[in-house]
């Protein structure tokens, strides 16, 4: 685990500890980061569209699932 100091908006801290109901700046930081990888993972995934050739049978894959 890292330990630093930042300094934090108090009114945007305050505002996102309401809203999601975070007791602890340290969770809330932590929250935050996990959120900003997340979307920056999903927008990578995204970028993907026409990149990527499909191999493979939907309609088989679907028979197998039932």
């Amino acid at each position: 685990m890292l330990r630093t100091n930042i300094e934090l908006d108090e009114n945007l801290v305050d505002e996102a500890m309401k809203l999601t109901h975070i007791r602890t700046k340290k969770d809330l930081v932590n929250f935050a980061l996990r959120e900003l990888v997340n979307k920056a993972r999903r927008k990578r995934i995204l970028e993907l569209e026409g990149k990527v050739e499909w191999v493979g049978d939907l309609h088989e894959m679907r028979k197998s699932r039932v």
